[in-house]
């Protein structure tokens, strides 16, 4: 993986991620081909949310599992979505609901073949991954340095969370301690799961999650160019649902 195109957290925006694969260079043949043998890298949380969930799932596990063109890491939302799939008792509220709607309009074979691509998906993917080629790591919330090379219970929750103190805000969502502050990682760390109207870079650290499905704009971050290439979102803008940091 000499040359690869990290996506941010995509929340079943398909039309926006058939528009930054074609901004990236991707051709709409058979097996989305780059010219240049770019690879992409999905960061997590891929439905929920958006519109068209199970068509990005599709989509995903096409170019990672068939035709080998992509590469994945889970998100949180992942992380639920998996545990529906796999019977357990999860609450279908903070986007899930949007997902599973889609998914009980589908008839019974067609249910049957999505669950399996979207276990086999996630069975398969690294808790995060390292790419020595670029020097880089994407985690879909991030890793701290003494938490890379390890997958223990501490890094899985770290990963799909993000530094989490256990307390919660007003409006329910958790504390989460700003981590990327501390990195002084020589390796670039890739992740999302915080929506920001930006890409936040800190230290070497990139924020690519720009809120596509809350109106903004979904990222893809390019190395070992250090490029950042957005399409803007089609869906309405929630301005409070985004990330304000003091750097």
């Amino acid at each position: 993986m000499e040359k690869v195109d990290i996506i941010g957290d995509v929340h079943g925006c398909f039309e926006e991620l058939h528009e930054v694969l074609a901004k990236l260079g991707y051709l709409k043949d058979k097996e989305y081909n780059h010219p240049d043998g770019r690879i992409l890298v999905f960061v997590g949380d891929i439905t929920d949310r958006g519109p068209e969930s199970l068509k990005v799932i599709e989509l995903v596990y096409y170019l990672v599992m068939i035709v080998k063109k992509a590469c994945y890491v889970p998100g949180n939302h992942c992380n639920k979505l998996y545990r529906f799939f796999l019977g357990n008792k999860v609450q279908q509220r903070h986007g899930l609901e949007t997902t599973v709607a889609e998914y009980e309009q589908l008839p019974k074979d067609k249910r049957a073949e999505i669950k399996q691509q979207f276990i086999t998906l996630y069975e398969q993917a690294p808790l995060y991954l390292q790419i020595p080629e670029v020097n880089a790591i994407v985690a879909h919330a991030g890793i701290k340095e003494s938490l890379i090379g390890r997958t223990d219970k501490q890094v899985k929750t770290f990963v799909l969370y993000g530094d989490i103190t256990g307390d919660v805000m007003e409006d329910g969502r958790p504390v989460r301690k700003d981590w990327a502050k501390e990195y002084n990682g020589k390796e670039w760390i890739v992740y999302g799961h915080t929506p920001v109207l930006s890409p936040r870079i800190v230290h070497n650290t990139i924020n690519i999650d720009t809120g596509c499905v809350f109106g903004n704009e979904l990222s893809a971050f390019r190395l070992p160019e250090k490029d950042i290439i957005s399409v803007p979102s089609k869906q309405p803008l929630i301005e409070e649902k985004f990330s304000h940091f003091e750097d």
